[in-house]
């Protein structure tokens, strides 16, 4: 009888089929290898089962121990999935910028979750790579896969992925393009393919401001691939060529290819599909194309396949009036996004609303362009007179010593009455652009606009 012995017999073998809809107008194939079809419902199931199997073997993991590691989801599934097979406990740690819906799924698996915040270095405490490690040492039982280390993690795709690409494709196959996180994935299949034909080319796609394509690691939206420093699983040497995608260009592309293909991914596939067509239109009719899928869009529910989100960050625009008429009326003079770092004075910050006749501005940590998650909090001048009506000396204070809340955020595609509403609460809000911030919008600005389109209307 054809029957498993357990879920985990079923991982791998993942199917491969043509992206025939999206890449119509490229002369070269485009094929998709399939992870969704794992038990766990990603490519991750490969390197966990991988992993915890050297583990056991290197006495590192003994029964009843407990897996601890930090993950953007979809190694957690993995590890619980292995963990619910031999008895084992789990803990993970994720970022605070995964959909909700992931923090439930692997609650479903029975492992407790730990959120943190995603704006902060690596080295920080409450990173979740700093919370992970301290967690292992507070558990006497505990183990860390550590799969951004571990050499199980890309051994797996070049025992398992990159034979199935190879075989599965009889070996036409003339490019790989996979995203790059742990780089397990595209370490481990490139170093099989380029030992099977060295001029297969192996292409790295990575989130915009990932330290793979030449940025710092500062945040993004897009969940589960890039990275803010070098896992040593990533084997650089193996990868001949780094295409970077924003967030818009992941999140468009997965829905673009959910609704035309009928296969629901999530935005880092996205990411690889994006990079892929973006490849795939400078090559002929004899090349062919692999692009891994690694996940579903199941996952992404509430993220890349909720209007409301994707509006609110910028992404989409439901039509009609909308905060972008808002600002295209506004004097062009007026610089894109004026704000305040952490380190900079009262003083300053007081001088910098008079000369641009504002007076709220956003406190964020970085250089333009900003990510939304480094907006930190906001200033404003009734904040600062109360303060210095009761001490002088708050003047020559950080502008991070007084720091308000965030201001309320719109997507500059959402409507002019959203932003009423909005403004009927707050005196400014945080234009979002692509994910992010973009300008101040006022209700000097809106009322402005609404007057001229009034007189537009009477005429």
């Amino acid at each position: 009888m054809e029957i498993a012995d357990s879920v985990l017999d079923l991982i791998g073998e993942t199917p491969m089929v043509r992206l025939g809809q999206v890449a119509a107008d490229i002369s070269c194939p485009v094929v998709a290898k399939v992870e969704i079809t794992n038990p766990g419902g990603s490519s991750k199931d490969r390197p966990a089962v991988w992993m915890i199997d050297q583990a056991e073997r290197d006495g590192l993991l003994k029964p009843g121990g407990t897996i601890i590691e930090p993950t953007s989801g979809n190694t957690g599934v993995g590890l619980a999935i292995v963990a619910a097979q031999r008895g084992y406990n789990c803990v993970f740690v994720l970022t605070d910028k995964v959909a909700p819906e992931k923090i439930d799924l692997l609650k479903a698996y029975g492992a407790e979750v730990v959120v943190c915040p995603v704006a902060v270095p690596p080295e920080d405490p409450a990173s979740y790579y700093s919370t992970a490690e301290r967690l292992v040492s507070e558990r006497p039982d505990a183990f860390r896969p550590n799969q951004y280390a571990n050499p199980a993690n890309p051994q797996a795709h070049f025992d398992t992925t990159g034979p199935e690409i190879w075989r599965q494709t009889d070996g036409k196959i003339t490019h790989f393009v996979a995203g790059a996180g742990t780089g397990g994935t595209i370490s481990g299949v490139g170093r099989y393919l380029k030992s099977k034909n060295p001029d297969i080319q192996i292409v790295a796609a990575d989130p915009e401001g990932s330290v793979y394509s030449g940025g710092s690691g500062r945040p993004y939206l897009v969940e589960g691939v890039g990275e803010d420093f070098w896992p040593t699983t990533y084997d650089p040497s193996v990868v001949d060529r780094v295409i970077a995608i924003s967030d818009r260009d992941s999140f468009l592309t997965a829905r673009h290819v959910s609704e035309k293909e009928g296969l629901l991914i999530g935005g880092s596939c996205g990411t690889a599909v994006a990079a892929a067509l973006r490849l795939g239109a400078e090559l002929g009719p004899d090349d062919l194309v692999v692009v891994l899928i690694p996940d579903s869009g199941r996952g992404y529910l509430s993220r890349v396949f909720n209007d409301e989100w994707m509006a609110g960050f910028g992404f989409l625009s439901p039509g009609g009036p909308s905060v972008a008429d808002v600002l295209n009326a506004k004097d062009d003079d007026v610089p894109k996004l004026v704000y305040l770092q952490p380190e900079d004075q009262v003083r300053d910050a007081v001088a910098l609303m008079h000369q641009h006749d504002v007076s709220q501005l956003p406190v964020a940590k970085g250089e333009m362009p900003l990510a939304a998650a480094e907006v930190m909090g906001s200033i404003d001048e009734l904040r600062i007179m109360e303060l210095a009506f009761a001490d002088p000396s708050v003047m020559d204070q950080t502008v991070e010593a007084v720091v308000g809340p965030k201001m309320p955020t719109i997507g500059i595609g959402q409507s002019v009455e959203l932003a009423v509403q909005l403004l009927d609460l707050a005196p400014a809000l945080l234009v979002l652009d692509g994910g992010r911030p973009r300008t101040v919008v006022a209700r000097a600005d809106l009322l402005s606009f609404l007057s001229t389109e009034s007189m537009e209307t009477q005429q």
